[in-house]
């Protein structure tokens, strides 16, 4: 099933800059601080293929302002600029704030449809999306679940104040959480199948093991 209206949907790629010491920590245990950081980068890099090749415009949103980028982060700007995607920096208290203002901001814009993905999701793929956009016709709101209680896709058509507050993110709780304060804020939500994203060494295996790595 393709994407009906690309040019309608906004993809936005979430990511932090990859710093030793700083991301998939939970994966630096089996793989060092090294490993993990190149860990972080192949997976930012996998998402925003899949992204691109979509064919919807992209944009890609680093954690934090940074007056000189790491010299790790070159692969992936240079992958950025190629593809010309546009770069920026999320904006919000918390993770909450920024996705939800990331998805305001898209739409604001003109867009129809915003979708977040985090860069640690490599299962989210053309036809993951293209279920998601489907989704949007029908709901506010749409979550891609994850294996272990979060998400590893977020969509919009419509926003509302407060709609991710609250929520204990990285935690088994944090699917729940969501799906009842988007509720609350009167946003109608659906969920796709669950998909799996990176945490621990096993997911890590699986990624390097589907792509021949």
């Amino acid at each position: 099933m393709p994407i009906s209206d690309p040019a309608n949907l906004l993809l936005v790629q979430f990511a932090k800059w990859p710093e030793k010491g700083r991301v998939k920590t939970r994966l630096a245990a089996q793989l060092g601080e090294k490993g993990a950081l190149n860990a972080h980068i192949q997976l930012t890099m996998a998402v925003l293929r899949e992204l691109v090749r979509s064919g919807c415009p992209v944009r890609f949103l680093w954690d934090r302002p940074l007056t000189t980028p790491p010299a790790s982060a070159a692969p992936i700007e240079v992958a950025i600029a190629r593809e010309s995607v546009q770069q920026g920096i999320q904006q919000g208290r918390d993770l909450g704030a920024r996705m939800a203002n990331a998805l305001r901001d898209g739409l604001a814009e003109g867009y129809g449809k915003a979708i977040i993905v985090g860069s640690d999701c490599p299962s989210v793929d053309a036809s993951y999306l293209a279920q998601a956009e489907s989704a949007l016709t029908q709901s506010d709101v749409v979550l891609g679940p994850s294996d272990d209680g979060g998400f590893v896709l977020i969509g919009a058509t419509r926003t509302a104040t407060g709609m991710l507050d609250g929520i204990e993110w990285g935690t088994e709780r944090a699917l729940a959480q969501t799906i009842e304060q988007l509720k609350i804020v009167g946003l109608s939500v659906v969920t796709l199948e669950p998909r799996w994203d990176v945490d621990e060494l096993a997911d890590w295996e699986r990624f390097r093991r589907e792509r021949k790595l």
